[in-house]
């Protein structure tokens, strides 16, 4: 990093990351960019929370309205099989949420450069 001129000028200051930025500007835009990848992963995970309290009432209204013993154990098992897949997807939304906000910072503290040693 450049320092001040004995004049006090910071015409001579060279950015620590991003072209043209200072540090204090691409940190307020680090954060601004997991800021708003935190608000679309609580979106999906709202959502998600939604449809998991969707699925287990729909079970209750089923197992309730079922007739006899093997209808219920069917709707039950349809049910937990639901649960499962969404787990599965959670999983996955999880993993990829984590990718997404590591790739951020790790492309702000390496500057764009590539991270791999040769």
């Amino acid at each position: 990093m450049a320092m001040k001129n004995s004049a006090g000028s910071s015409a001579d200051f060279t950015p620590f990351f991003g072209a043209g930025q200072t540090p204090i500007e691409t940190g307020i835009a680090l954060q601004r960019e997991l800021l708003d990848a935190y608000e679309r992963a609580g979106h999906a995970w709202l959502t998600r929370a939604r449809s998991e309290a969707e699925l287990w009432s729909d079970l209750a209204a089923k197992l309730v309205a079922s007739r006899s013993v093997p209808e219920a154990i069917e709707a039950y098992t349809n049910g937990v099989s639901q649960q499962m897949h969404m787990s599965a997807e959670d999983g996955q939304r999880l993993l990829h949420d984590c990718q997404e906000i590591t790739k951020k910072i790790t492309e702000a503290v390496s500057n764009g450069r590539s991270t791999a040693s040769t």
